[in-house]
């Protein structure tokens, strides 16, 4: 069966495609909602280009083109600067995936791999914290007020998981499960593309997540809430929220601005790869889908490897030859 040109336009392809997603490629809700969002970008773009009816046979190199080029010249509201070509990139594997989608339907489109990403920067140097730093980040909060005990809980949680912020932000109190004979917790957890994994909580993590949990007296379902805002709202902390309490220790602790709680979760795989853990077993920990991901961590660990052979290995001691 050959393909068919299509008697829509593209942009009436949208609940199709985030079926497809769903169902044929497994995404998550929030992945679907992100897809979404960018794929919004390119039908505006359609729209402000008097290219609402275009179907998907029509659409050319030449659209696409202007299209990298329009994105290229976007502006990120939040920062006031072009967009970074990571995000360019972003933007652009959503539209290959809808191109996929068509193909997938026998709609005669042009072929994704004529979408060409933006040639990124060299990789970016993985930041984290020495261990010095994560004690004093992890000391700063005044664990005499709930509001610190609580904060405390947070820092000790995201340096002993590693886990992403939002799949801290997601548990629940009843996943916490502490007697008095508990010394370290294990609990499964659902993360990135709706994959679980087991996360180990620390002596001292659970330690410090019993004495937080000591001064609940609500029925909340989260893990953790704020105590202030209205009522009204949903007590939950938010992932800003979080993010927010990270930057304010950092601040007080005086470790580099660059601290947010990701930093936590690559000094957790930095750390763990500098004491000999394997690759692998540290990917199973970050619940990377692929390793690849998890090698980002190797150039911190050989750069600090090469450090410690140029100054201690005892080859500069022996006598050179004559």
């Amino acid at each position: 069966m050959g393909l068919k040109k299509a008697t829509k336009p593209i942009i009436k392809y949208r609940t199709e495609f985030l079926e497809y997603l769903e169902v044929e490629k497994g995404l998550s809700n929030k992945s679907q909602a992100t897809y979404n969002r960018m794929l919004n970008k390119f039908f505006d773009w359609l729209k402000k280009n008097n290219l609402q009816d275009l179907k998907p046979h029509q659409l050319t190199s030449e659209h696409i083109w202007k299209y990298r080029v329009f994105l290229s010249r976007s502006i990120n509201k939040n920062t006031g600067e072009p967009l970074k070509r990571t995000t360019q990139n972003r933007y652009l594997i959503v539209l290959r995936s809808l191109l996929n989608f068509f193909a997938d339907r026998d709609i005669l489109a042009l072929p994704a791999e004529k979408i060409k990403l933006a040639r990124e920067p060299e990789e970016k140097a993985v930041k984290f914290l020495t261990r010095d730093q994560v004690y004093k980040l992890l000391s700063a909060p005044n664990i005499n007020t709930k509001t610190g005990l609580r904060d405390k809980a947070i820092l000790e949680s995201l340096f002993s998981t590693g886990m992403r912020v939002a799949e801290l932000a997601s548990l629940d109190r009843e996943q916490i499960k502490i007697t008095p004979k508990t010394k370290d917790l294990e609990i499964t957890i659902i993360g990135k593309g709706n994959r679980p994994r087991p996360v180990y909580f620390s002596e001292r993590a659970v330690k410090w997540l019993k004495e937080y949990l000591k001064t609940r007296e609500d029925k909340e379902k989260a893990l953790f809430i704020r105590y202030k805002g209205p009522k009204s709202s949903p007590s939950r902390l938010t992932t800003r929220s979080i993010e927010n309490i990270v930057k304010k220790y950092a601040i007080r602790a005086g470790v580099p601005i660059f601290t947010v709680p990701h930093t936590l979760r690559h000094s957790f795989a930095t750390d763990l790869l500098a004491k000999g853990v394997d690759l692998r077993t540290v990917q199973e920990f970050l619940g990377h889908k692929n390793i690849a991901t998890t090698q980002i961590y190797t150039h911190v660990v050989s750069k600090r490897l090469r450090d410690i052979h140029r100054k201690f290995h005892s080859e500069k001691e022996l006598p050179e030859e004559k």
